[in-house]
Parts: structure tokens; C-alpha cells; sequence
């Protein structure tokens, strides 16, 4: 085994250097952008390096050389990876042949740019870096898989792409937290839905009355109501009360305390479950958030609260949605609009940074067909760019 190292203004150029010079053997470790040209640093143009290595067998040795002993190429490699591992230093005594010393220094280069903070490492963290960027995934979930992937796996595994890509992908499911209710203690079962303005919940409210009633397909049909206590919205309460016609379920309109509290006790005699909507939110208007706990504390200390977030918030206010809603408790998060992005790294950081758990997802307007339990297997299969194994994902994430 040999290396080499090669420059070009592309690298396209730099790869076609080392392909005639070096053959189709030649595999490149390190690639980084360089100034190349110029005088006394003016002028010079942006250009790219390679470094890597080639078979002993490409060299053309020659008889009485030092270079023309046979080696065995497998423990010369276990060797240096070996060296690598444990940052041992070589002695002198163990320094006899130049060429073991300059591939050994080689490799222990290519392991501290590997390990460096600065960004510069393997072609397969920068190509993972790359792919977790594309998706938005945030720079902390991002740093956190590059972090683990120097840590547990040795350089010969990280040659090897699409194993370490596969890895990847199944650690982001693992990051994934389904949330799984618990059997309601009475009936009946309430669940509130809250949110900011715009995300869609009274459409969520409307799948999830289908879902559990008429359309309920894991059991019998659940004899379902629904509360609506935005009276402010232009065409609100219309927009609920039609659906509730179509699907023949009963809706009340409320705007208080009082109300609502009532409400709640007339429905608690021969009803399984209560689907209360509310106002759309400003999350920074604490004052209006304060408003909505006291006026949903009429629903009683059981009731369950689920957040309402559209998948195409991004990163940054998604974190601020989940804090700002901290004061109702809420259960899980129901993920809307998930037909309306190509990217999700943004949802499944926001919810891996504050540890939520997802309960529904939606995918578009039909009432109920775009509403689904919540499941790993949908965000995967939406990462764009990565290489999806769908038998083993949905072999080692099976829906719950």
C-alpha cells in the first residue's frame, strides 16, 4: 500500500489526475479545498486536493530494492489501523522500514482529521454531513450523529458508505418517540387540541371525530363529540359544524369556563369521546396563553392535551411552539401537513431536542383519509438523498 496526494482547480480534474496515474485502484481519503497558484499569496485561485491510497501492487518494484520485499497486506493494515486506535507512539527499533513509517503517520493524519472539530474528515462524515444538512436536520442533531460515527466506528468501517449510511438512518428512527395513550381511567375520554394559528386543527379535529367514529377501523364506532371554543375566527364555527353534519356528530359552540365545564358534564353520561378545538395561538402572547389554560381547565384534570404543529414550521420556531405550549402539559404532538414538505430533519430535531413523542400525523384535506397514526417509517422514507432500505426499516421499526 502506497499514498498519494493530487491537486486540480475541480474535482473533477483532480480525480481524472489520479485515475491515469494511479488507476481504477486508487481509493481517495481525504478531500479539502486549497488556494492554488498565485504570488506571494495574490492571485491564487480556489482549487481541491485529494489524498489516499493505492495497493503495494501497483508499484513497479525491482529486484534487490527496498521496496521489492513481499509484504502481507493484512497485517500491514491491522497494524497501522492497530497504531491508529490507540495513538501509540513507534519506537525507534520499530522505525526500520520507511515505508510501514510514512503510511502509519498517514493514517494517524487522516485520524485526526477525522476527529477534528474544524469540519475537515472523511469523505463519508462529510458526505453524511452533507445529507443531514439537506434534510434540515439542526447543527446539534447533526453534530450528535457525526459525534457518534468517529466514535464507534473504526476507519475501515467508515469506508464503507453504505454501512455507515444505513447506521445513520436507523439512528435517526431510534430518535423517533411514539406516543402510546394510556386506557382512560373514565369515560368520557377528552382530548384538546392546541396550537398556533394556521396549522390546521380544526380539520385535525374533524379526522380525528372520523377516525374514532364512523370511520373507526380498529373496532367499534366510538360515539364522539365535539366543543369548538374558537367563536373569533371568521367561518370557524361554520367550518366545524359542517363537518360535523356530514359525519351526524354532534358539535357545541363555547367561550368560557363556565361554558365549557357544562358542556363537558352533559356529554359525560353516553359519549366515549370529546374532540375539543381551540383558538389558534401567538405562542410569545403569554397573556393569551394564560387565557386558554384557565378557560380548558373546565374540561376536568383527565383531559388530554395534544399540540398541532405543521411539518413545514421551521426549526427554530417549532423549539419556541413546543416551549411556549409547555404551561397546557400537553401529551404528544400531532404532526400536520406533512404532504406540504420534502424535508423533515427540522420536525424530528425540534422533537428529539425537547423529547416529545408524536400521536398523528397528516398528509393532506381528506377527511379521514389523510389522518394516520403516528409511525417511524413515514419521516425516513421522506429522507431525501439517503439511500432507504424499506424491508429493514420496517423490519427493525414496525408499526406500534
Amino acid at each position: 500500500m502506497n499514498y498519494f496526494t493530487e491537486q486540480g482547480l475541480t474535482e473533477d480534474e483532480c480525480r481524472q489526475k489520479i485515475r491515469m496515474k494511479y488507476g481504477d485502484r486508487a481509493r481517495v481519503m481525504i478531500q479539502k479545498s486549497i488556494r492554488i497558484g498565485g504570488l506571494f499569496g495574490l492571485f491564487s485561485r480556489e482549487g481541491v486536493e485529494m489524498t489516499g491510497i493505492i495497493p503495494r501492487d501497483y508499484i513497479p518494484y525491482t529486484a534487490g530494492s527496498a521496496a521489492s520485499a513481499p509484504l502481507d497486506f493484512q497485517k500491514e493494515k491491522e497494524k497501522v489501523l492497530a497504531v491508529a486506535r490507540t495513538d501509540k507512539t513507534v519506537s525507534a527499533q520499530e522505525k526500520a522500514d520507511p515505508i510501514q513509517q510514512k503510511i502509519l503517520n498517514e493514517v494517524m493524519d487522516l485520524k485526526q482529521k477525522i476527529q477534528s472539530p474544524s469540519g475537515e474528515g472523511h469523505p463519508t462524515l462529510a458526505r453524511i454531513g452533507e445529507l443531514l444538512d439537506l434534510n434540515d436536520f439542526s447543527p446539534g442533531y447533526s453534530r450528535l450523529i457525526l459525534d457518534r460515527l468517529k466514535k464507534e466506528f473504526p476507519l475501515e468501517i467508515l469506508n464503507d458508505y453504505d454501512r455507515v449510511q444505513d447506521q445513520v438512518v436507523e439512528w435517526i428512527g431510534e430518535n423517533i418517540t411514539i406516543f402510546k395513550p394510556d386506557p382512560p381511567k373514565k369515560l368520557p375520554r377528552i382530548m384538546i387540541l392546541v396550537g398556533p394559528t394556521g396549522v390546521g386543527k380544526t380539520t385535525t379535529i374533524a379526522k380525528l371525530a372520523a377516525v374514532f367514529g364512523p370511520g373507526n377501523k380498529e373496532g367499534r364506532p366510538l360515539s364522539v363529540r365535539m366543543i369548538t371554543i374558537d367563536n373569533y375566527r371568521i367561518g370557524a364555527k361554520l367550518q366545524v359544524e359542517t363537518y360535523g353534519d356530514i359525519m351526524n356528530i354532534p358539535v357545541s359552540c363555547v367561550d368560557n369556563y363556565g361554558d365549557l365545564k357544562k358542556t363537558i358534564a352533559l356529554y359525560s353520561e353516553d359519549v366515549d369521546l370529546i374532540l375539543v378545538d381551540t383558538i389558534g395561538k401567538n405562542p410569545r402572547d403569554s397573556v393569551e396563553i394564560a387565557e386558554m389554560k384557565q378557560i380548558l381547565s373546565g374540561c376536568g384534570s383527565s383531559a388530554e392535551v395534544h399540540l398541532a404543529v405543521a411539518a413545514t414550521t421551521k426549526y427554530s420556531d417549532m423549539r419556541e411552539i413546543f416551549q411556549q405550549f409547555e404551561p397546557f402539559n400537553y401529551r404528544s404532538v400531532i404532526i400536520t401537513k406533512l404532504d406540504e414538505t420534502i424535508r423533515v430533519g427540522n420536525v424530528l430535531s425540534a422533537l428529539a431536542d425537547k423529547g416529545k413523542s408524536i400521536s398523528y400525523i397528516t398528509d393532506g384535506q381528506h377527511v379521514p383519509d389523510d389522518m394516520h397514526r403516528a409511525a417511524v417509517i413515514p419521516f425516513l422514507i421522506n429522507l431525501e438523498e439517503f439511500k432507504i432500505n424499506r424491508d429493514k426499516i420496517e423490519e427493525r421499526f414496525p408499526p406500534i
